[in-house]
């Protein structure tokens, strides 16, 4: 079912990609494990994830949910772009590398309950790599956005990137929706710890009004409503590295 459900998406996907200047395309999967079997799809990933190496395709970047949505890994596959990935060469080593590993696929499909993909145009995988390599702690949010409002979104994620930078707190990444599930963007900030990410909260009031209005809102206690005035569902997920 899963292999039919990615299928359907590639063949569903728009000709032409996001006008994003030097986005890279991922893959996004929202992976919830059987139970009991999470372990043993952790293990999947610190091995590299079955047929990714051998396919010539980058492992992916994964974090482990520890409150919040119902999945309990994210896991994003870097594609490059869509002409890359379906390369005949590349996708006939990616073939041969599912058949040589068809019992790992098999345990992994037998270890999950619960997955979709989202393919979504991001920051190049360097600089993804740079801002959640060495992060320990996630905040992830996925947005479904009200119609005609998701160029409004994405910039409210970068007005609120210019609020964060201002303050000297991290960036999120931003990913926009090319194909796939319904997400129409998510973004991932990376910290260090839960007490990094709970940093925001310790600069004083007066400051972040500053902040927030240098950066576009009417003050800091307005970010949040102006947001729910663009989506029409939300969730928030605080996650923690996989290696």
């Amino acid at each position: 079912m899963h292999a039919f459900l990615l299928a359907l998406a590639l063949h569903l996907r728009p000709a032409d990609p996001p006008a994003t200047t030097g986005a890279t395309l991922y893959r996004a999967t929202l992976l919830q494990a059987a139970p009991g079997r999470l372990l043993d799809v952790i293990a999947l990933v610190k091995s590299g994830w079955p047929a990714v190496r051998e396919a010539g395709d980058e492992p992916p970047i994964a974090m482990r949910h520890s409150q919040g949505d119902r999945w309990d890994l994210l896991l994003l596959f870097p594609m490059g772009s869509w002409a890359e990935y379906d390369a005949p060469e590349r996708s006939a080593r990616r073939a041969r590398a599912r058949a040589a590993e068809a019992a790992e696929l098999a345990r992994l499909a037998d270890s999950t309950a619960w997955t979709e993909d989202v393919f979504v145009s991001g920051p190049p995988l360097a600089d993804v790599r740079a801002a959640l390599g060495s992060a320990g702690f996630f905040h992830v949010e996925m947005f479904e956005v009200l119609p005609g409002k998701r160029a409004d979104l994405r910039k409210q994620r970068e007005m609120e990137n210019d609020y964060s930078r201002r303050l000297g707190l991290p960036e999120n990444l931003i990913f926009v929706r090319d194909s796939g599930a319904a997400w129409d963007l998510f973004t991932v900030g990376g910290y260090r710890d839960l007490k990094h990410y709970a940093e925001g909260s310790d600069v004083p009031e007066t400051k972040s009004d500053e902040a927030a209005r240098a950066a576009g809102f009417d003050g800091a206690k307005a970010i949040g409503p102006y947001l729910r005035t663009l989506i029409a569902l939300h969730h928030d997920t605080l996650a923690v590295a996989v290696r």
